[in-house]
């Protein structure tokens, strides 16, 4: 099999069908489960985004999952609006404010190959499907330019089928979510009906197309799952490996977060208005051993260093 995936998807020209696809949505955008409908051409949607890409920051990461960072750091952009409206959004900046600046395709695909040039080890699209169709086109003009890193679909989990289903060949990596296993819970915090209905569809189908992740010499392939503690057992977490363990595999590893902190608008919630404690997060590691899940842990009380290399020239 071909790694990166999408190189055979160039080749073989469904990586330009599913372009042409995507871009349909530009003029009545349903990429994502809220399915608004709106001509972006016109109007914006949900997620605020228009016509053209949108990005806050592009950058060498080096604190996502070891494997995906490498020695060079994970080429991490980010990517401005979001489908979701969580209350304590880490990164309400440009996820919910919407800030950041344009870009058009050829430079977001000069980006891309920036992210390579540079050393980075992975191309990570962080909340990237109001801007798929641009992204897709950016990394058509890249590939044309000798661009081969493989693709991490870093994403809350939040996806509509139809649009994962259309992306199978073109990742190699999806980085998703569980926030909640309720949809409660995800109508209260993130303000969507119907987010583990969802969310737990979308997860199956990105197993499906690539499997529990795996890296060797030849290739890195397959999904992470990322679960983030939040106070009061919100997020569901023995919910969440019930789910993974019977319906998945415990093969998928688990990347459990600790740094959950009350941002935004989440004092406004009196069970969110606090970190977590030392007792929830071992609480939710001490599950996920229990089930046999592999992964990676955060540090609760040491601070973590999470160095990042900025790519973008200042405007």
């Amino acid at each position: 099999m071909t790694f990166p995936l999408y190189l055979e998807a160039y080749k073989n020209g469904t990586l330009r069908e599913i372009i042409t696809s995507f871009e349909s949505h530009l003029k009545q955008c349903q990429l994502c489960p809220r399915e608004c409908k709106v001509n972006r051409y016109h109007s914006t949607g949900i997620c605020g985004q228009g016509s053209t890409a949108k990005i806050s920051a592009a950058v060498l990461h080096y604190g996502e999952e070891p494997p995906l960072v490498g020695e060079g750091g994970a080429g991490a952009v980010f990517f401005s609006g979001c489908s979701m409206k969580c209350v304590y959004c880490q990164n309400f900046g440009f996820s919910q404010m919407n800030r950041g600046r344009e870009i058009d395709v050829r430079e977001l695909g000069k980006l891309f190959l920036k992210i390579q040039e540079q050393g980075g080890e992975t191309l990570d699209l962080v909340t990237p499907t109001p801007h798929l169709p641009h992204i897709l086109k950016a990394l058509e003009y890249a590939i044309e330019k000798g661009f081969k890193l493989p693709i991490v679909y870093n994403t809350s989990g939040y996806e509509k089928l139809e649009t994962i289903k259309s992306l199978e060949g073109i990742v190699d990596i999806y980085l998703a979510d569980i926030r909640y296993t309720s949809d409660d819970m995800g109508k209260k915090y993130s303000g969507v009906p119907d987010y583990w209905t969802v969310t737990r569809k979308s997860i199956k189908e990105m197993y499906r197309q690539v499997g529990a992740f795996k890296k060797n010499e030849r290739f890195q392939r397959g999904l992470i799952i990322r679960h983030l503690v939040l106070p009061e057992k919100i997020s569901g977490t023995e919910e969440m490996l019930d789910f993974l363990a019977f319906e998945l595999s415990l093969s998928v590893p688990i990347s459990l977060m600790s740094q959950y902190k009350p941002v935004y608008k989440a004092s406004e919630y009196s069970e969110l208005a606090r970190r977590i404690t030392p007792d929830e997060y071992n609480y939710a590691l001490t599950l996920l051993e229990d089930y046999g899940f592999d992964g990676w842990m955060q540090h609760f009380e040491k601070k973590e260093e999470f160095r990042v290399k900025p790519l973008l020239e200042e405007s």
